[in-house]
């Protein structure tokens, strides 16, 4: 069977390569026609294939662990669109090219939200990637020659859906504005981005070195965009203080 094998793993058919002896037990056991048999090889090396793309599209998109939609607390924040949300985890928005920013202070579940999106996109066929500003501009300001730069902006520009991390949480200097910027007007109304901020619009020049790269930035942001805003508490802090409460009353006791 060796030869076999081979031949198989030389074809592409590595499923099939791998599990020849049960598939050759089965289709004993069961007596299929050769028609049978490869139909179940069809079946099954499609099956493994689209299990081997995904895993590669989730690797590829470094979503990296989140929790999920089904432990979110809607109840715990004091605005939420909970439809609005539940419209995006169903990714209406990737369709028309559209934007979804999602603004809320620390804590509320924004970066979750976004991940959670980010994990349908990848289940959908999507091409994704999830990265933090900060980690976006790091890499783009690391390229040391023009051909470098645009090939980087090009990988950023072509993904199915690009999410951006805590926008807002760092100030920016021109050439870091200036990339983002670009990041933002090659994707603007040919593929959709996913935002996170933890500052309201009104307060985008405090982080931009000049008015006018914030206000032409959040122009291509928003003009096709679904924009949800969390307001509340930190989730996190909530936590925090009944482990502290929890523990205090263990130590009492």
């Amino acid at each position: 069977m060796s030869d076999l094998v081979n031949a198989l793993t030389t074809l592409g058919l590595r499923h099939t390569a791998a599990h020849l002896d049960d598939v050759v037990a089965l289709a004993t056991k069961r007596r299929w026609s050769i028609t049978q048999l490869l139909e179940h090889l069809v079946a099954s090396e499609q099956q493994e294939r689209t299990r081997r793309s995904l895993e590669r599209r989730l690797l590829r998109s470094r979503i990296g662990r989140f929790t999920p939609m089904s432990d979110f607390d809607w109840a715990w924040p004091k605005r939420l669109d909970r439809a609005a949300v539940e419209a995006t985890l169903r990714l209406d928005f990737l369709a028309g090219a559209r934007n979804v920013v999602l603004v809320a202070p620390q804590g509320l579940g924004k970066t979750m939200i976004a991940q959670n999106i980010a994990h349908a996109a990848v289940l959908a066929g999507h091409h994704v990637l999830f990265k933090t500003a900060a980690e976006l501009l790091l890499d783009l300001g690391a390229q040391e020659s023009a051909r470098g730069l645009g090939r980087r902006l090009n990988y950023y520009a072509t993904r199915g859906l690009f999410v951006i991390d805590e926008i807002g949480y760092l100030s920016y200097d021109a050439r870091a504005a200036d990339l983002l910027f670009q990041v933002v007007s090659r994707r603007y109304e040919r593929r959709s981005l996913v935002l996170t901020t933890n500052l309201p619009f009104s307060e985008w020049p405090t982080i931009f070195p000049n008015a006018a790269t914030a206000t032409a930035l959040i122009d291509r942001v928003v003009h096709h965009a679904e924009i949800i805003t969390i307001e509340g508490e930190s989730y996190r802090r909530r936590v925090a203080e009944a482990k502290q409460k929890s523990a205090r009353t263990a130590s009492s006791s």
